[in-house]
């Protein structure tokens, strides 16, 4: 098996684009606080406004609508467990899918969480949706819908499209996770119908430490860091500049033609490749949309964490699923709420391409990936 290290996680952190790793050096020289009147001060909230066009720009937002904050998870939590506490929402609408992220802050919001089903490709139910906000209308209460725009395991692509038509029209609030089609699908915040929208420098190849939360105006009152007035009030703390002008870069520099085409044709040579060495590959969400970078597939009976250990000892640097789960590998929560048997979940691993990746990356996985496969026939006395 190859010996050159090769990354195909992007989904759960891209490395740092060059711009972005130039922006946080020439800030990192930079002292003082970009509240400050004075001229250090200043030169850094330059540094911050910047970083706030930048990532407004890739978002399709306003400048006042990007409120910066410590990652997309507190991100999110602000979203829903400060938006709860703020909006006068009576109860959470989320899919099964969602991020342990939304899960979590849905169930800490200690109001009554409404989970909608995926179905067998892992697209969210719309129609259950669509049955959650007609209750809720007739009933008179008031919904916060949390959705995801992009799944983190399966690339699948959700229709936030048909969401919007539902929510939009009514007095219930829509929240997005973003993070996972942050750069790589056009947002649209400032011209669509989410309230808020959450997403992540990390996984754009800036850094970790810095997300951002897009909120619409009409609900600048969600705070979930009250703190000395940062952020116009939205997020209190002393912001990191050196991690936001990364993130601005990052932004700027970032390659979304790549991600639509490069990327696509490598996902389509790897999972042509692993047809041909395992004709009994289960690829996740394959009957529809999804995400030009991502495979989620699964050779049944070659458990992943037995997989994983191969390929990283080859160099290769591959995934079972979500990065955020200590370092647990198992039955995914998404695969289990699409139908799938839990020997097989068991058996899922995820390659996602960015940035960086190129053709000889695929081709050093699908030898490895033979490598592997072959080995478990062998020892399983299973035929070539």
């Amino acid at each position: 098996m190859t010996r050159k290290a090769v990354y195909l996680d992007h989904n759960a952190s891209a490395p740092l684009l060059p711009a972005a790793r130039d922006a946080l050096i020439a800030a990192l020289d930079l002292v003082g606080n970009p509240s400050s009147v004075h001229g250090h001060g200043r030169a850094l909230r330059a540094i911050v406004d910047k970083a706030r066009a930048q990532v407004a720009e890739l978002a399709g937002a306003e400048r006042e609508q990007v409120v910066f904050t410590s990652s997309a998870t507190e991100a999110i939590t602000q979203a829903i467990t400060a938006g709860a506490a703020g909006l006068g929402v009576d109860a959470i609408v989320v899919s099964a899918g969602e991020h342990a992220a939304v899960l979590k802050a849905a169930e800490a919001t200690g109001l009554p969480v409404r989970k909608v089903g995926l179905d067998a490709d892992g697209v969210i139910r719309v129609d259950e949706i669509a049955a959650a906000v007609f209750e809720a209308s007739a009933a008179g209460v008031k919904l916060l819908v949390a959705v995801h725009l992009v799944n983190n395991e399966t690339g699948v692509i959700q229709p936030v499209d048909q969401i919007e038509v539902l929510v939009g029209p009514t007095p219930h609030y829509l929240f997005v996770d973003a993070v996972q089609g942050f750069g790589k699908l056009a947002l649209d915040f400032g011209g669509r119908a989410p309230d808020m929208v959450a997403v992540s420098a990390h996984k754009i190849g800036g850094p970790i430490g810095v997300g951002a939360l897009l909120m619409k105006n009409h609900i600048s009152n969600v705070r979930l860091i009250p703190g000395g007035g940062q952020e116009a009030g939205r997020r209190g703390g002393t912001e990191p500049a050196a991690l936001i002008a990364s993130f601005g870069a990052a932004a700027a520099a970032f390659p979304t033609a790549y991600y639509t085409a490069a990327t696509h044709k490598l996902v389509e040579a790897i999972e042509s490749g692993m047809r041909s060495v395992a004709p009994d590959l289960v690829i996740f969400g394959a009957g529809v949309d999804r995400i030009g970078n991502t495979s989620n597939f699964a050779v049944p009976g070659l458990n992943s964490a037995v997989a994983m250990m191969g390929l990283d000892l080859g160099g290769l640097a591959v995934s079972s699923g979500s990065a955020c789960s200590s370092g647990k590998v198992g039955a995914s929560h998404v695969l289990a709420a699409m139908g799938v048997l839990s020997a097989l979940g068991e058996a899922a691993l995820r390659v996602s391409f960015g940035w960086s990746s190129t053709r000889d990356d695929a081709e050093a996985f699908l030898k490895g990936f033979s490598e592997i496969v072959s080995r478990h026939r062998a020892r399983h006395g299973v035929a070539a």
